[in-house]
């Protein structure tokens, strides 16, 4: 795709701006050893049944785990343009994620917003990073895709796109 500089401007920036959300949490879920999803995901309201579970004392430590440690990838992804699209695709299954766990039908985390939040726009913003393989612009996804190694391996040569 050829784009002109404004717009490439404008998707580094966006890119940029998702990863340094992603790595804020990240710094206070990975390097905050008390951190724990029980307590949030304790107090979903439309999707309890779904959430309720993984506050469980054996699976909370888990899944803990699993969110700050993913959301340092993915903002590592997103600021280094690296796998891009594999790093935005997961940010979007976690955006839409806390979405559904802010829910309280109709109203997402309070009565000023109305079916839709900050999550639903920073998932679209991912999947226009996505369609525009944000990553070859000032990114390593150029690089990466011309490895021997991932052009070998379809998964890796999408992520790189």
């Amino acid at each position: 795709m050829t784009f002109t500089t404004p717009i490439r401007i404008i998707l580094v920036l966006l890119r940029l701006a998702m990863a340094w959300v992603f790595l804020y949490a990240a710094s206070h879920q990975v390097f905050d050893s008390g951190f724990s999803v029980a307590g949030f995901l304790g107090h979903t309201t439309t999707f309890n049944r779904l959430f309720a579970p993984l506050t469980h004392p054996a699976i909370a430590p888990v899944i803990s785990f699993l969110v700050g440690w993913g959301h340092l990838l993915i903002g590592l992804s997103l600021l280094l343009g690296l796998m891009t699209r594999a790093g935005a695709l997961a940010g979007i299954v976690l955006m839409l994620l806390y979405w559904m766990a802010h829910l309280d039908f109709p109203y997402v985390d309070g009565p000023n917003n109305f079916l839709l939040d900050f999550h639903i726009v920073y998932a679209l913003v991912l999947a226009l990073l996505i369609a525009a393989r944000a990553g070859r612009i000032v990114g390593l996804d150029s690089w990466a895709a011309r490895q021997p190694q991932v052009q070998r391996v379809r998964l890796l040569a999408w992520a790189a796109g």
